[in-house]
């Protein structure tokens, strides 16, 4: 038996229904999300004096930001209206009754959104970085407060297998830090300890300025204790080094982030769980999309006597649980020991099986 694999008019059809719808949703979304964001953060752009296009620039990527967020729940909307919609005016009964199996039905699906899928992967991986890091800097420094490591959340560092570092607050506005302290080891053994009060990094010298300085040095035998009141040392970080906000994560693209997340390793960094979550999530999100747009087909293809209404509230409901589960497997992974690998895909192959279940129903 021969299988014609060519796209057909009903393809068309389907696909240009589904896009066109989508990317409506999508301009919609955009355009209120924007009011949105802006009425939140009017006082501080009009505060801070913030230039036109700048803030132009800001919303330019905001835009990718928020469209990303929200990919696989509007792709997962658009595919119930207008599926919905089509099967109140009984052409999927029409079309079903031609001949035409449940399972060919679905083909356009698959492929609009398999084409979806792939711009979202391309984008997650490539260009909304890109789009983030502009977004980011524009909000710390228009929007948010001055970055700063509390004394709570203290930063240790290894800047080689036997240099280790440790810093208790810094504050990012002036390059300044107190009670510093660093670390040589050979072994298992300490054989010096410099402790400095205060620390601040000169960016013309590309060196760290101590002040308050003792040095405790240990050769097994004796003990030698000296204090410097200011000195030079070029230790092989910047203050970018120790920046322990989260949000720098979204505005590496993959080859970055990966990167990143190699280096922070080897430095000792313990607290990476929210940089792998980001890392995978940028593949499974993509793929969530496809997911739900099958789950999406089988949920509205048939017309019943509460039309799209029902259709819609149904998924919505679908979403909540959707991002409900995505938001427990994810806090697992940051707050506790779950692989973050495992905590983002968990909801895919939830879904996954829920889109098999209604697909084998479909096909009864």
């Amino acid at each position: 038996m021969a299988y014609n694999f060519g796209i057909k008019k009903l393809d068309w059809y389907i696909i240009g229904k589904f896009l066109s719808t989508f990317f409506f949703a999508i301009l919609v979304l955009a355009v209120i999300s924007c009011v949105i964001d802006y009425s939140e953060k009017a006082d501080n752009i009009v505060s801070k004096k913030a230039p036109l296009l700048v803030v132009l620039n800001y919303y330019k990527n905001f835009v990718p930001h928020i469209t990303a967020l929200l990919f696989p729940l509007f792709i997962f909307i658009a595919t119930i209206f207008f599926t919905s919609k089509i099967a109140y005016k009984s052409e999927i009964i029409a079309i079903l009754s031609s001949g035409v199996s449940f399972q060919r039905f679905l083909r356009p699906y698959f492929i609009g959104g398999g084409f979806l899928c792939l711009i979202s992967l391309v984008s997650n991986h490539f260009i909304i970085p890109v789009a983030d890091k502009q977004r980011v800097a524009f909000e710390d420094r228009y929007i948010n407060d001055a970055m700063y490591i509390a004394p709570g959340e203290n930063v240790h560092l290894a800047l080689s297998k036997d240099t280790y570092i440790y810093i208790q607050s810094f504050n990012f506005n002036n390059g300044s830090g107190s009670h510093f302290t660093a670390e040589k080891m050979q072994s298992t053994r300490l054989t010096e300890k410099l402790m400095a009060e205060q620390i601040g990094y000169d960016s013309i010298k590309k060196l760290w300025h101590l002040h308050g300085v003792v040095i405790r040095k240990n050769d097994t035998l004796r003990e030698q204790l000296t204090t410097v009141m200011d000195t030079d040392v070029n230790y092989a970080f910047v203050p970018k080094d120790i920046n322990n906000n989260e949000a720098q994560k979204e505005g590496l693209t993959t080859p970055q982030l990966r990167s990143f997340i190699a280096t922070e390793s080897l430095r000792g960094r313990s607290d990476l769980s929210a940089f792998y979550v980001e890392l995978h999530r940028r593949t499974a999100q993509p793929f969530a999309g496809l997911i739900l747009t099958i789950i999406g087909a089988c949920i509205a293809c048939r017309k019943i006597r509460g039309g799209s209404g029902f259709h819609l509230a149904l998924g919505i409901a679908i979403s909540a649980i959707y991002i409900m589960l995505m938001q427990l497997s994810t806090t697992f992974a940051t707050k506790a020991t779950l692989d973050p690998m495992i905590a983002v895909w968990i909801p895919n192959v939830i879904f996954a099986g829920v889109a098999y279940y209604l697909y084998r129903r479909q096909v009864r």
